[in-house]
């Protein structure tokens, strides 16, 4: 899938301080949709950046860039592929984030099909799993119009300022 004037690619340390700076505002502008606080991520050292986009003894992990005609980061996405060897054939999408003024032009979409693309050429892998906030109406259209499924939900997942946010568990099944 190619958007007008968007280029993705993988992300290198070159990129690092890009990605934590759209990460962050992501963070900050939404912060119910993430895991990871701010304050958390924000005092992480670039090197434990660096080492997400690189992923030293993980080559089958990536992260993903869309970058405007400008060359300036406005989306990411990733990919960690699970290392035991019983559960080598699942790999999980995350830390998606679109830059404000790039959303309803879809970047989004286009990401996780890169993702998606690159998942279906890791040897074995079978499946894709991913967990979207409950209320994140947008994110949870993309997936399920990406083929992702909803699995299950977990209540109180995560607590942001006090407020407890239910995860929703959602699957795809990449072509065997």
């Amino acid at each position: 899938m190619t958007v007008a004037g968007v280029t993705i690619r993988r992300l290198g340390a070159n990129d690092v301080e890009a990605y934590r700076a759209l990460r962050l505002q992501a963070i900050r502008a939404t912060p119910f949709a993430f895991t990871a606080s701010f304050e958390e991520e924000s005092t992480k050292p670039l090197s434990t950046m660096i080492d997400r986009l690189i992923a030293p003894g993980r080559p089958d992990d990536a992260v993903f860039g869309a970058f405007d005609d400008a060359g300036k980061l406005i989306g990411i996405a990733g990919l960690a592929v699970a290392q035991r060897p019983q559960e080598r054939h699942n790999a999980t999408l995350f830390g998606m984030a679109v830059a404000p003024h790039a959303t309803r032009r879809g970047v989004g979409r286009a990401l996780v099909v890169r993702t998606l693309e690159h998942a279906g050429s890791v040897h074995g892998l079978l499946q894709v799993q991913l967990r979207v906030s409950e209320g994140n109406a947008a994110a949870e259209h993309l997936y399920r119009s990406c083929g992702f499924e909803e699995w299950g939900r977990e209540p109180r997942a995560i607590m942001v300022q006090g407020t407890a946010v239910t995860k929703i568990h959602m699957v795809r099944m990449l072509d065997a």
